[in-house]
């Protein structure tokens, strides 16, 4: 079955290359709207063909198919130009361009993407690099928490996770420049190893995803990009610096891109550093016994974050191809209290410094090269990614005995070092009038290792191949249907371990012995699966509807198969199943959008179902004092939804307001009738911004307030614990000083978090579970300086 599905395959990707239908070469010539004057080397695009123009304004596109063209023109200075031109044309098409002299307000989904995206059913959201720039937060994930349905698990101030509609670890999907970022996310206290600074555009996309981006995708997908192409003989960069009050953070992020003719390159470096946050109490009840805390400070959750970029591209005709390269360091802390009640006893003084980093603690290196090809033809148009990517993540205890293991002697208790090496081909086909055809191949490899003296996963093998094809119609202007089908393959092998100390075993004979325990076996486990996904979308003037019913899966994890040890970071013993089978997710999303008058409004509801949703459940079983937690598997059912809403009584005045919901319920196994973990409270965002006048040197000067609102959570899943509504405000304002250059102005942005200091709890947070609240007050201030 897979060799007839991936034959035929590669008969529609490379079949299609010798195809060919009416097309025409076009001349384009690009002027100033006011002076009329040419304007060399703007960016011109016609779907995957693009050029730059010529000193004389002229551009020359070749091969371009019959029928209504969206042409999108882009240059330093000026607004980008969206334009529908007819082909076959006899005349030289000319387009004007207007000088853009002020920033753009924010907005969350870009409107030169906007159309784009509607064409499809699937629920996407772009965010652009304004919305980065003025929301950015300890951590990427962080950034995002205010975009409806998107949430972070926190741990600590500099690591987080995302959660889409709350399912998170590896029902979310991240993608870098098209591949997926595979490092320790099964892990509630292992963060995301990606430099927020080092991205350009997002795009979040709500529901099943497996069709386009395989196992794993379930539940959305994060889309992180940063290969734009630079203006042809251009060079421009960007300084960034931050501070941050509650936990003397600072950081500096430099960034300088430049092009030639044909080749371009880009780097960064940032670095990050920053000491204990603070937290609204003095003493954290945790297990029935009260750790003080001293002037406020979480202690142990310093940190630091070294990270550096670099991006070489090349672009001639129909061919561009980027190559980056990345290196995350990072260095965190964990809250010493969470890690155990051994620390009553411990002999560090973990008040002596809020800076420093003490046991127990984790470290991570993440390197990552990527390439990104892309060739245009006639007809169609092949991206080729390669990937590989080495995550090395080292976990830290103070080495104390744990029932008969006795004291190690180096503090590693676990390193987890995973490689993965990725390529993906997708074939984009234009041949046929009113579709486009994707086609695409998938494969990921990984081999992961493990060491210390804490065990919990095994080392393993793991390898996954899926094949897709997927059709967007156009039935009429108004009106697209789409829809595919995708089948996926994939094996996982686990090495066995024994531990590394004796334990006494008792026979039938009532003999004991002293043995190594066997806590993983070999075995080879065999996966496969179909996803499929159909929508339609119908798009008006001012307002579009869509509906995309999916079916997604994914492929049971290591740890969920076969974990078999103690998580300190939890305080339980964790036990897999080999039993196990992939989850399988079935799930209506919708979307209604309109705008009217000063208005803009949004409302995307969903309903999902699992039939075997893999879950951790607490068991009557004890492990050396310690309770046995097992992965069951249960049917599922969610339903919930977001609303966005934009009101503009004045020019200078906007009112934005979120709502996110979700609902679940377990319809059988252990903990039938309960919810899901981390299932987040109702939560809704306000948020108002005024626009004042110039002054003097100050341009685009915007005073901001939002307020987050969280209602009870009392739909658990023990051991959670029920979690408290709260709300919290916060304070800004932002301006451009031409300072240094009328050109690139001075941003400058300060904002205060916490703004009364109250306290809060986070039902998402990984230290919700210990009673730590939220970050107090927080005072920041940001300086960006393009150049």
């Amino acid at each position: 079955m897979i060799n007839k599905s991936l034959s035929y395959l590669f008969c529609v990707l490379f079949y299609t290359l010798s195809y060919s239908q009416n097309t025409q070469n076009v001349t384009l010539k690009i002027i100033d709207s006011k002076s009329k004057k040419e304007i060399p080397y703007a960016h011109v695009s016609i779907g995957k063909k693009h050029a730059y123009a010529k000193s004389n304004g002229k551009v020359f596109l070749s091969n371009i198919p019959f029928g209504s063209k969206e042409v999108v023109v882009t240059h330093v200075g000026y607004t980008t130009l969206n334009k529908s031109i007819s082909i076959p044309t006899k005349e030289i098409i000319i387009l004007a361009l207007t000088l853009n002299n002020a920033t753009l307000s924010e907005v969350v989904i870009s409107k030169k993407s906007r159309k784009k995206l509607s064409k499809v059913s699937a629920i996407t959201s772009k965010v652009n690099n304004n919305y980065l720039e003025k929301n950015r937060d300890n951590s990427l994930m962080q950034t995002l928490r205010d975009i409806p349905g998107v949430n972070a698990i926190t741990i600590g101030s500099g690591q987080s996770k995302p959660t889409i509609r709350g399912l998170g670890f590896n029902r979310v999907v991240v993608v870098e420049n098209g591949i997926k970022h595979e490092a320790q996310q099964w892990g509630a206290d292992h963060g995301l190893e990606i430099d927020q600074y080092n991205v350009e555009d997002i795009e979040v996309i709500k529901g099943a995803s497996s069709l386009l981006y395989g196992s794993d995708a379930i539940s959305g997908v994060i889309n992180l990009k940063n290969n734009s192409i630079p203006n042809i003989n251009s060079f421009s960069g960007e300084l960034n610096l931050t501070n941050r009050s509650n936990n003397d953070f600072y950081g500096i992020s430099v960034g300088i891109k430049q092009r030639y003719n044909h080749w371009f390159y880009k780097a960064r470096i940032t670095h990050e550093d920053y000491g204990d946050f603070k937290v609204p109490t003095t003493k954290i009840n945790y297990d029935n016994y009260i750790f003080n805390l001293h002037k406020n400070y979480l202690r142990n959750t310093a940190g630091y974050n070294h990270n550096i970029g670099f991006s070489l591209g090349y672009v001639h005709h129909n061919i561009t191809s980027i190559t980056t390269f990345s290196n995350i360091n990072a260095k965190n802390g964990f809250f010493a209290n969470a890690h155990g009640l051994e620390v009553r006893t411990s002999r560090i003084n973990y008040d002596e410094s809020n800076r420093d980093i003490d046991l127990p603690f984790h470290k991570v290196n993440h390197f990552k090269i990527t390439n990104n090809t892309n060739i245009s033809f006639e007809n169609n148009s092949l991206d080729i990614e390669l990937g590989y990517q080495k995550n090395h993540r080292e976990e830290h205890s103070e080495p104390v005995p744990h029932g008969y293991m006795p004291a190690p002697d180096h503090s590693m208790e676990r390193l987890f070092e995973k490689s993965t090496y990725t390529l993906n081909i997708k074939d984009q086909i234009s041949y046929f009038q009113n579709h486009n055809i994707t086609t695409g191949i998938n494969l990921e490899y990984q081999d992961n290792n493990i060491s210390g003296w804490g065990f919990l996963i095994p080392a393993y093998n793991r390898l996954t191949v899926g094949a897709f094809v997927y059709d967007q119609v156009k039935l009429n202007k108004n009106l697209y249907v789409d829809g595919g089908i995708r089948y996926d393959y994939g094996t996982l092998k686990t090495q066995p371990y024994y531990e590394w100390f004796y334990s006494p075993v008792i026979d039938q004979n009532g003999n004991t012995t002293q043995q190594k325990l066997q806590r993983a076996e070999e075995r080879n486990l065999n996966f496969s699966n179909f996803s499929a996904s159909a929508g339609i979308s119908y798009i008006k003037e001012n307002t579009s509807y869509k509906i995309n019913i999916g079916k997604s899966f994914r492929i049971p994890l290591a740890n969920e198969l076969a974990s078999d040890g103690v998580n300190y970071h939890m305080y339980r013993y964790e036990e897999g199943s080999l039993d196990l089978d992939p989850e399988s997710s079935y799930q209506i999303d919708a979307e209604f959008k309109t705008n009217f008058n000063k208005v803009d409004f949004q409302l995307t509801p969903f309903v999902n179902y699992f039939d075997n949703y893999i879950y951790l459940s607490p068991s009557s079983e004890y492990y050396q004092t310690l309770q046995k937690y097992q992965y069951q598997q249960s049917e599922v059912f969610r339903y919930g939804g977001e609303i966005l809403a934009h009101y503009r009584p004045t020019n200078s005045i906007t009112l934005s307001g979120s709502l996110e919901y979700v609902k679940a319920k377990q319809l059988s196994g252990r903990k039938k009738n309960f919810t899901l973990p981390f299932s987040p409270p109702l939560t809704g965002v306000l948020s108002l911004e005024y626009t004042l006048k110039p002054w003097s040197y100050f341009n685009d000067i915007n005073l901001f307030a939002s307020g987050r609102f969280a209602s009870d959570q009392n739909e658990i899943v023990p051991p959670e614990k029920t979690t408290e509504g709260y709300s919290l405000f916060s304070l800004g304002l932002r301006t451009n000083v031409l300072a240094f250059s009328k050109i690139n102005p001075l941003k400058i942005q300060g904002k205060i978090n916490n703004l009364f200091n109250r306290k809060a709890f986070d039902h998402t947070s990984f230290y919700r579970l210990i009673e730590v609240p939220q970050p107090g007050r927080n005072f920041s201030i940001t300086l960006i300086q393009t150049f």
